[in-house]
């Protein structure tokens, strides 16, 4: 296994742990319906798309890989 995978998966595992700690703590994170985020409602159920937070946490992930990756 070389090095910066080794590092990657870390940084993955420490992400995982945070986010698992905050939504124990019943803190919720600011993702999720954005703006532009597709939301139908109906008297029989909804469809939610959320296109916009996709988005976010596309660009967000590129980022952090592209960071990681130099």
């Amino acid at each position: 296994m070389s090095p910066e995978l080794g590092r990657i998966i870390l940084v993955i595992g420490i992400v995982l742990v945070v986010v698992g700690g905050l939504a124990a703590l019943g803190i919720r994170l600011p993702l999720g319906r954005l703006p532009g985020d597709i939301a139908i409602e109906g008297e029989r159920g909804g469809f939610y798309f959320p296109i916009v937070t996709m988005i976010v946490i596309s660009v967000i992930l590129t980022l952090a890989i592209n960071l990681l990756r130099r």
